[in-house]
């Protein structure tokens, strides 16, 4: 059921079997949203200074955030509506971009104009919302404004015109915001637009799949970025994707959407991985494009399931809030979710899912009935080789898995680091990694980890990918240890086996090292259950979502569980089950875990004795495996 601070219309059973959701939900989400705001304004509505933690940009950029954002999510709501609505909403936002622009409105925390674009500063993230904002909203706002506040902008947004962005997804900030300027009649630098659409041409990588900057940087930023600004410039130049570049980045979207719906769990929870996941709904923004730009693979009734599967989730889970806020974090506030960009407002990037709206309402995407997910239509194995990931859902729990073998979010050379959203053998829709600095420091759940004599474990940092293909992944790292200048490369293979992963870990590793394992970590709002015994451990939600790991060679009888307490977006209460293996002589060695994550109730030592598992020293270290149906697999 809807959170009970959230007043929504009726469901619709009929025409939205799985969600209920119409377009009037979302309608009335948008409309709850963005008056929630209104007490947060500053008096001439040019910032929105919302409660929480600042970004390291300061409380003035928060402030223009706020503007910027929920500006993105008011235009989406005019123009999908032709105009008809709270005639305050319009002139709120008329009289921000007035205030904001109106330098003699003082620029520090007692005023209220918006800094100045420098290079690559923060504003540069905000204009480019202000500058689709305000072309969908052209004959609302711009046309009507006076033309002194044109004027002062257009001033603002010069600041683009020559200027340096970051080398990465920012540089698509500068296209939309000077293709604003090119759409008013103002000066603007055609290379600026023509180099930063050029530079994304490095980072396509295939099969509808970007990077984001140089490196193997893969997450939710090639949907709702590298995809999206590349085709709203498309539409705010007047392309009509006969040819030329509209034409390639509709091509490259439609790739992109055939897959992308596996990403989500039955309960509508996108796959938790890589950063700025407080953004929440954005997730749902390349699918709504997908339609806007009339280059979509999935049927109508599919996208408004996928859309309004999403948003229903978070809502339910208390996002927005009491306040009918967005806090830092996933469901309520979390901040190890969040990075030192976030500030109070940057959840309101959330306003990139209500894209749908632009959607006339007879559309068939608010017509047509709703479509199943793959999740729920039967059991799914997608291998994505240019992120070097694999995918698998089952239907009976609705859980999809996400097993990395590709994104590590560094630099392709030079020092490398590990995050938590990056670094982690596996993700998923029903669970997230352990993220607080303290038990991100031991690094338990879904790493394989050399410890060293003083309780240190090595890191996940640079990725190499070997292999994705089917239902197998591999890829190798090199762990460092303390003491130690060389380094020792763990290369691991994941086969796909239901809900069951196994993962095959050829090791090196110094005499007296020990290898652990840890399976995913479970969270729950009060109590997490374990049992462990020998070669086995499990972790256990109230829902009855269940990770077990499962020795099945070249461990020790050792296992264990790791609590934790406020470490987890899923609850603050969290437990990830673990296998050591300890005394090890030095050397090669080979390590096999049966991971499981489910809803089924799960018997470890019944598994253990059902899987055959082989490793022929002989061989190269081959390693068979046979499951209790009689198939095999070699790796």
């Amino acid at each position: 059921m809807p959170a009970p601070h959230l007043s929504l219309p009726p469901t619709d059973r009929v025409l939205s079997p799985l969600t209920g959701w119409t377009r009037a939900h979302w309608e009335a989400l948008a409309d709850r949203q963005l008056e929630a705001l209104v007490p947060y304004a500053t008096p001439g509505f040019a910032q929105y200074r919302l409660p929480g933690r600042a970004s390291w940009s300061g409380v003035v950029s928060d402030g223009l955030e706020g503007f910027a954002r929920s500006f993105l999510l008011a235009s989406f709501r005019i123009a999908g509506a032709g105009g008809d609505v709270d005639p305050r909403l319009v002139e709120r936002y008329a009289e921000g971009l007035a205030t904001g622009t109106d330098r003699s409105r003082g620029t520090g925390l007692d005023g209220e104009a918006w800094p100045e674009l420098t290079d690559c500063s923060q504003q540069m993230v905000e204009a480019a919302s202000i500058a689709i904002g305000l072309h969908e909203t052209r004959p609302w706002i711009w046309d009507k404004l006076d033309p002194r506040v044109q004027e002062r902008i257009v001033d603002w947004f010069s600041g683009f015109v020559g200027g340096r962005t970051w080398d990465n997804n920012w540089r698509l900030f500068q296209v939309v915001s000077e293709q604003f300027l090119a759409s008013v009649g103002a000066p603007y630098s055609q290379d600026d637009i023509d180099g930063g659409l050029d530079r994304i041409e490095d980072w396509y990588v295939g099969d509808g799949w970007y990077t984001d900057g140089d490196g193997r940087n893969f997450d939710y930023y090639i949907g709702w970025a590298m995809h999206l600004y590349p085709l709203l410039w498309a539409r705010m130049a007047g392309q009509d994707g006969d040819g030329g570049r509209a034409k390639v980045y509709r091509e490259r979207l439609s790739q992109f959407l055939t897959t992308y719906p596996h990403f989500f769990g039955g309960d509508g929870a996108p796959v938790h991985q890589g950063r700025s996941l407080t953004y929440r709904f954005a997730a749902t923004a390349p699918v709504w494009m997908g339609a806007l730009a009339d280059c979509t693979p999935l049927e109508p009734g599919l996208t408004r399931r996928l859309a309004s599967g999403t948003a229903r989730h978070f809502v339910e889970r208390g996002a927005p809030d009491e306040r009918g806020l967005l806090p830092l974090g996933w469901y309520g506030t979390f901040l190890p979710t969040t990075q030192p960009y976030s500030g109070p407002a940057s959840p309101y990037w959330a306003s990139k899912g209500f894209l749908g709206l632009l959607l006339p309402a007879d559309h068939p995407v608010w017509t047509e009935r709703e479509a199943q997910l793959p999740v729920e239509r039967s059991a799914q194995y997608t291998a994505l080789p240019a992120p070097g990931w694999l995918l698998h859902g089952t239907p009976h729990d609705g859980i999809v898995r996400l097993i990395n073998h590709g994104s590590d979010h560094n630099p392709l050379e030079g020092p490398a680091t590990d995050d938590p959203h990056y670094a982690k053998l596996a993700y998923s829709t029903a669970t997230a990694p352990e993220s607080a600095p303290h038990a991100w420091q031991r690094t338990v759940d879904n790493h394989v980890a050399l410890v060293a004599e003083d309780g240190t474990p090595s890191r996940r940092r640079r990725i190499h990918p070997i292999s994705c293909e089917g239902r197998v992944a591999s890829s190798r790292h090199d762990a460092q240890l303390p003491g130690f200048d060389e380094e020792f490369p763990i290369e691991s293979t994941t086969v796909l086996h239901g809900p069951w992963e196994i993962r095959v870990h050829r090791v090196q590793a110094p005499a007296g090292v020990t290898v652990r394992e840890g399976g995913y970590a479970v969270a729950d709002e009060t109590s997490v259950h374990a049992e462990r015994g020998p070669g086995w451990a499990l972790t256990r939600t109230e829902s009855g979502v269940t990770s077990a790991v499962v020795a099945l060679h070249g461990w020790d009888e050792e296992s264990g569980v790791a609590r934790e307490v406020e470490a987890n977006a899923y609850g603050p209460h969290s437990a990830t089950p673990y296998l050591r293996s300890t005394g090890r002589p030095g050397g090669s060695g080979v390590h096999v875990t049966l991971a499981v994550l489910t809803r089924d109730v799960v018997h470890p030592q019944a598994l253990r004795e059902s899987i055959s598992c082989v490793a022929d020293p002989e061989d190269g270290g081959q390693v068979r495996i046979t499951f209790p149906d009689g198939g095999t697999v070699t790796v």
